[in-house]
């Protein structure tokens, strides 16, 4: 899957959370900057899709591609 910024993303590859767009719980808040691993992918409106991601403690959540960026 190609994000918002020309880069390709696939499923077990390292991403950070770079931003948030809307309001979210503290729990996801608190995401900002970590990183983790892209798990699946998910439809979000019809027309859009995002990552499903999941982090080291193993919680995880959805973001939109714009949100996070591909780890190095």
């Amino acid at each position: 899957m190609a994000c918002s910024f020309g880069v390709e993303m696939e499923v077990g590859q390292k991403v950070r959370i770079r931003r948030l767009r809307d309001r979210v719980s503290e729990l996801v808040a608190k995401r900002l900057g970590q990183v983790g691993t892209i798990q699946d992918y998910k439809m979000t409106d019809g027309s859009g899709v995002g990552v499903l991601v999941q982090f080291e403690d193993k919680f995880a959540t959805w973001f939109f591609d714009d949100e996070i960026e591909v780890v190095q």
